[in-house]
């Protein structure tokens, strides 16, 4: 048996025959609508407007969503969203699963904390791939530190009047509306609110960042708000409370990454072992030389290593006991399994691996948007020690 995507992956005592079903389905509708274009789109710095309503035609855009805005919630766990998360990242292109996935963090916020009508209004466009929602937190001025943001929103009647901007925001040029984070109070994580703004507001501007390391079939943007007026009604949970709606976005998004990030590693060994069965070197195959067969070994024994924490988190998730600190962790190891494999396989493939139009090639570009996005390691750790009370 040689080692590739699946057989490198642990066994989960947790699947049932319907999560089976469940990634024969998705892998499917991948391999025909997606893995044949990806490096041209990729290529491209954008992908189809079309792939939005055959995701959702699938349960891709619906999964773990309410029935009543057209998602698919009932028998839905945490191993049907792990799978969706593996899948997407088997393309290798990581801006696909960024941009066409990225309701996963903009929608939240409106169907956790949002007000009915709200909900009924943004999430059945947005679920059927009709229309786009994204997360407005990062500013030119900062990322992590969200408490200190600057972007204001001041009562004035029955509207909000924002101004300020944010920028980094996947999805950005795409969107028509993004929950925003502003601050309508005082200095600190108390003065802070989120409002949904529609992006036709008058008031409302924004630019393409399309020179980007990785990513490049993402739409990245930064927002402009001038005077923008958004209807009181477009608060999202209490004013002054935002920073929590905020905080429980976190776990799942980095959930959501960790998971992308072992299988994009786990790409990176594939890749690097159906190339050694080929390559030949000073008469040997490279699996013959000790040294390549350990650069496998120690791939595989990180990846056995991030697939169980994962299945750790998740199982605390199921069983309603997740540890937040956990969780930062859990995305730091991630981002290092996935550089270390990026790397090794890099050195494995040698100049193929250096060119163009491959998977390891762009998984390389893509881990310091993984590393950093979501929460950056140093951020991570330092979430950790504070929850666990240190």
């Amino acid at each position: 048996m040689s080692l590739d995507f699946d057989s490198a992956r642990l066994p989960n005592p947790n699947l049932r025959e319907e999560h089976h079903e469940w990634r024969t389905q998705l892998r499917r509708f991948i391999d025909a609508e997606i893995m044949p274009y990806a490096e041209d789109w990729d290529e491209a710095g954008h992908i189809p407007i079309e792939l939005w309503p055959k995701a959702a035609s699938v349960g891709l855009l619906g999964l773990g969503y309410p029935e009543q805005y057209g998602g698919t919630s009932e028998g839905i766990d945490s191993w049907h969203m792990w799978i969706a998360n593996e899948e997407m990242a088997r393309v290798g292109v990581g801006g696909i699963a960024a941009s066409l996935m990225v309701h996963g963090i903009g929608l939240p916020p409106v169907i956790n904390w949002g007000s009915e009508a709200m909900k009924s209004r943004i999430a059945p466009p947005v679920l059927a791939g009709d229309k786009h929602i994204a997360l407005g937190i990062t500013e030119p001025g900062g990322g992590s530190d969200v408490a200190q943001l600057t972007t204001t929103a001041v009562r004035d009647g029955d509207h909000y009047v924002v101004n300020g901007s944010k920028t980094y925001i996947t999805g950005g040029m795409r969107a028509n509306w993004v929950s925003t984070a502003v601050r309508t109070g005082g200095e600190g994580a108390r003065g802070v609110s989120m409002l949904l703004i529609p992006t036709d507001a008058e008031g409302f501007s924004r630019t393409q960042l399309d020179r980007k390391q990785g990513w490049w079939a993402s739409d990245t943007a930064t927002l402009y708000f001038d005077n923008v007026r958004v209807p009181v009604e477009n608060l999202i949970g209490e004013e002054n409370q935002g920073f929590l709606v905020i905080m429980t976005n976190f776990n799942s998004e980095r959930m959501a990454m960790a998971a992308g990030m072992e299988a994009l590693a786990r790409v990176c060994l594939e890749e690097a072992v159906a190339w050694a069965q080929e390559r030949q070197t000073f008469g040997k195959r490279l699996p013959d030389h000790q040294v390549s067969r350990h650069k496998m070994a120690q791939m595989k024994q990180k990846l056995n290593a991030t697939q169980a924490y994962i299945r750790v988190c998740f199982e605390a998730i199921e069983a309603g006991n997740a540890n937040p600190g956990d969780i930062a962790l859990l995305k730091v190891q991630a981002s290092e399994t996935m550089e270390f494999c990026a790397r090794e396989a890099m050195q494995i493939l040698g100049g193929i691996g250096y060119m163009r139009g491959g998977r390891v090639e762009r998984i390389y570009r893509e881990v310091r948007v993984n590393a950093i996005g979501g929460g950056s390691e140093e951020i991570m750790r330092d979430l950790a020690t504070r929850q666990y009370g240190v």
